[in-house]
């Protein structure tokens, strides 16, 4: 049986200019740490240790599955770490679908309510970068490093 998964970058974010409106120091630890995420699933490097909540999600059927999210707040930036391992009454054969019905509804908070670029699912599984800061910064080698340290298993 082929597996299907859809391959793309992450995500990123500009949030709303008054959200930034506060001048935020920019330096960043030299040391980035490699972080494992969900059981090994995948690592990610950030530049520090992130904050780990597990947050309880539903299908639209009703079953229970856990969101894993892992935050830091590091050098006026935001980094946002989300996994997931959709239930079998999620329909993931039309990935970009159910995809973009999870970044639509996360991204009603952001500047022009849409992300930059989208998410990679493999299989059930549900990763998503994001990296939040001002609009200028998007294209910044943190925010480059931070995407292309992923590395899925």
């Amino acid at each position: 049986m082929r597996r299907r998964a859809l391959f793309a970058l992450a995500v990123s974010a500009a949030l709303p200019t008054e959200t930034w409106a506060q001048p935020k120091p920019l330096a960043l630890p030299s040391t980035w740490y490699g972080v494992q995420i969900d059981g090994n699933a995948f690592t990610v490097e950030l530049p520090g240790i992130p904050d780990y909540r597990q947050l309880n999600d539903a299908s639209a059927r009703g079953t229970a599955f856990v969101l894993h999210s892992y935050s830091l707040e590091a050098g006026g930036y935001s980094y946002v770490v989300q996994t997931a391992t959709y239930p079998a009454d999620v329909d993931v054969g039309d990935p970009r679908r159910l995809i973009q019905a999870a970044l639509d509804d996360r991204a009603k908070v952001l500047e022009g309510g849409k992300w930059s670029k989208v998410v990679l699912l493999k299989g059930r599984r549900l990763v998503s970068l994001a990296f939040m800061g001002p609009a200028a910064s998007m294209a910044g080698t943190e925010a480059e490093r931070f995407f292309k340290s992923l590395k899925m298993k």
